[in-house]
């Protein structure tokens, strides 16, 4: 009998009537949503629609002031979090840490990575491992930033505005890893974005939000069907 996580829940995150709040701004209003497991979910909308702060809830990085939250079943939780895999801001290096550094402090500090997948990963991204970590652009980092969380064998992954300020071409070859590497493993991935011309080909769910609201969502294939691409829907509702 299956008892993977992944297959003990049929919801990867669930949202009830969430609201959040900071001083006069309304970060989450009422949001309820149900995110399905095994799948790439883009979590669309202009800067302040609250992408950011939704993932900082379902990582019990801050507290809703109403509503329910369940992630992979469970309430937010740092027991929870060994099963996440979530991308940071730019993270601060040692002076004269390589590559191979980073994936030994990764191995001794992410549940589930991965040396193997990280060195396959490692190659796709033309990364090299004797590359010094603080001599990179942005653009490397990133890549570097993104293998780090996708070589951990999780149920989640949560990639918040990971094209953000990058290179396109350092965009086009994540999203062509991510596309190859979601392929071939049973995930779920979150990711926030607005820089969707190059990565709707990566989503098969999508989720639109508007200034805290929900206003739309659903399977991305039945979306396109209908409005003929994710990046034309998101152009109607924010234009």
């Amino acid at each position: 009998m299956t008892t993977t996580l992944e297959h003990q829940i049929e919801y990867a995150v669930k949202c009830l009537q969430v609201g959040k709040r900071y001083g006069r701004s309304q970060a989450l209003c009422n949001l309820s949503l149900s995110l399905p497991q095994g799948r790439t979910i883009g979590i669309l909308g202009p800067n302040g629609s609250g992408k950011s702060t939704l993932f900082r809830l379902l990582m019990g990085l801050s507290q809703p002031d109403s509503g329910h939250i369940e992630i992979l079943g469970q309430r937010p939780s740092w027991q929870v979090n060994r099963d996440i895999a979530y991308l940071p801001d730019r993270a601060r290096w040692y002076v004269g840490d390589t590559v191979r550094d980073a994936f030994r402090y990764a191995q001794r500090l992410l549940p589930g990575f991965s040396q193997h997948l990280a060195d396959n990963l490692a190659d796709v991204m033309e990364i090299s491992l004797h590359m010094k970590v603080d001599a990179m652009s942005r653009g490397q980092e990133a890549r570097l930033m993104i293998l780090l969380c996708v070589a951990r064998e999780v149920p989640l992954i949560i990639l918040d505005e990971p094209f953000s300020g990058i290179d396109l071409l350092s965009r086009e070859r994540i999203i062509e890893c991510l596309i190859h590497h979601m392929s071939r493993r049973e995930v779920t991935m979150l990711v926030s974005t607005h820089e969707l011309h190059e990565a709707e080909p990566l989503l098969d769910h999508a989720v639109f939000l508007n200034r805290g609201e929900l206003i739309m969502s659903g399977d991305a294939d039945e979306l396109r069907a209908h409005h003929g691409s994710l990046e034309r829907i998101m152009k109607t509702l924010y234009a």
